[in-house]
């Protein structure tokens, strides 16, 4: 899909603390085909044959994170276009404050981040975070704050 170029779907979640102040973001394991050793706020992934974004998204978010439970609740679509990897993310958000278990083959480190430090890491064009992940949540910013 990306090597062809190809238009695809994403569910993509941004877990919230449950007070809302704080965001967790992950470090992408350095081996990841797209954007590796990035920084990303949004767990997620391409949306399966017969899944919907929903369902993509509650999946992703159990598979990467350990986060199950819950249900994402939806915010917007996000179209994303670079090169090669065009996407309709679906974006969504839950609240949580239990624990979090990395998918070793794909996160390598995370923690909870304050809105406005990851309103001033995604503003700084030379921090290491993901590019459609940066997209996203500035628009998510200019909605919800």
């Amino acid at each position: 899909m990306r090597a062809e170029g190809l238009w695809h779907a994403s569910g993509v979640v941004l877990v919230r603390s449950g007070d809302g102040t704080a965001v967790y973001v992950h470090l992408r394991a350095p081996d990841k085909d797209v954007y590796p050793g990035t920084w990303d706020c949004w767990a997620g992934g391409v949306v399966a044959a017969g899944e919907t974004p929903a369902e993509c998204a509650t999946r992703e978010l159990a598979e990467e994170l350990g986060i199950s439970g819950v249900s994402p609740v939806p915010l917007f679509v996000d179209v994303y276009q670079d090169g090669t990897i065009r996407c309709h993310n679906f974006a969504f958000e839950v609240r949580w404050d239990g624990p979090v278990v990395h998918q070793p083959e794909e996160i390598v480190d995370g923690r909870w981040m304050p809105l406005d430090e990851l309103r001033a890491w995604v503003d700084d064009p030379d921090s290491p975070f993901i590019p459609d992940g940066r997209q996203g949540i500035r628009e998510w910013f200019r909605r919800y704050t």
